[in-house]
């Protein structure tokens, strides 16, 4: 218990301070860098709290794609940020006070569950059903059982969002060269190959 306890304690600090990297570093680089401890940071924390399903997709997923996805794209854009900074400042009461509400409204809902009626008997009825299965287990039974339709919708609406996205950044640019798959599935042998008898002894 005392070694889960300062697990517990060092992955929420790493990730506290991981995370405060990530808005305050100068170099977008070192903020991705950064984002990404935060999200190798979280996904301990799961695995400790026994949702191992969800650290490993939040490592693969997070870390894997969109994290990479972010580094890739700040290194390659040539962006001068401290542009992007100028005025930055005059918003920080706004986002003080929208970060304090929000503070407010966790710290109100977390009162709420921890005191609220009956919480031990459903905590303790939770745990009974995850005992039966593991985690990944029983995650995959609730979704392709009792909500497969809500779960293929969501898939759905992220495919069309992904097709509106390729289709809205999409541009024809003039004088490019594009393959054509059907021209070349009816291209001929005879199209495109020379055969020469060259004699012995002689160049082509």
């Amino acid at each position: 218990m005392v070694v889960q306890a300062l697990a517990f304690y060092l992955f929420a600090v790493v990730l506290v301070l991981s995370a405060l990297m990530v808005i305050t570093a100068r170099n977008p680089v070192h903020s991705v860098l950064f984002l990404i401890l935060a999200f190798f940071n979280a996904a301990g924390l799961f695995v400790l709290l026994g949702a191992e399903f969800i650290g490993m997709i939040l490592v693969i997923v997070y870390v894997g794609a969109v994290a990479v996805l972010f580094l890739f794209v700040v290194m390659m854009l040539d962006i001068n940020f401290s542009d992007l900074r100028k005025g930055a400042m005059q918003f920080v009461p706004i986002g003080l006070l929208i970060g304090g509400i929000l503070l407010f409204e966790l710290g109100t809902l977390y009162a709420t569950w921890q005191f609220a009626p009956a919480v031990q008997e459903k905590l303790a009825a939770a745990a009974s059903v995850a005992i039966e299965a593991d985690n990944t287990k029983a995650l995959g039974e609730i979704l392709y059982t009792k909500y497969f339709l809500p779960f293929q919708m969501a898939g759905m609406i992220l495919f069309v969002a992904m097709i509106g996205a390729i289709v809205l950044t999409l541009r024809h640019r003039p004088g490019v060269r594009r393959q054509k798959v059907s021209l070349q599935h009816a291209r001929r042998a005879e199209d495109v190959l020379e055969i020469q008898k060259v004699p012995s002894g002689t160049g082509v």
